[in-house]
């Protein structure tokens, strides 16, 4: 059996920023594609949800932890998961 020194300490730090971001009181929605979504709908939905982004305080560490974690789904950042992957391949290639 395993002992355990020390618990972690708080991580606050970590998911604070989302208290001042500017889709806190949104629905998810507009952020997450439902199944199936493709074409101008998906297009309109991901236009609605960059306007957000656009005006957020947060929006640098909203990107950074989407990149962070890898985050497969939705729109972070200002960024979709297809924009972030993108993203991820130039800075890794």
């Amino acid at each position: 059996m395993s002992k355990v020194a020390r618990l972690p300490g708080r991580a606050e730090h970590l998911w604070q920023w989302q208290e001042e971001a500017a889709c806190r009181e949104l629905g998810t929605d507009r952020f997450f594609h439902p199944a199936g979504e493709r074409g101008e709908d998906r297009s309109m939905r991901e236009r609605r949800a960059k306007e957000v982004c656009a005006q957020c305080p947060v929006r640098a560490q909203c990107l950074s932890h989407a990149l962070r974690v890898q985050e497969p789904y939705g729109v972070w950042g200002g960024l979709t998961e297809d924009e972030r992957r993108a993203l991820g391949a130039r800075r890794a290639g």
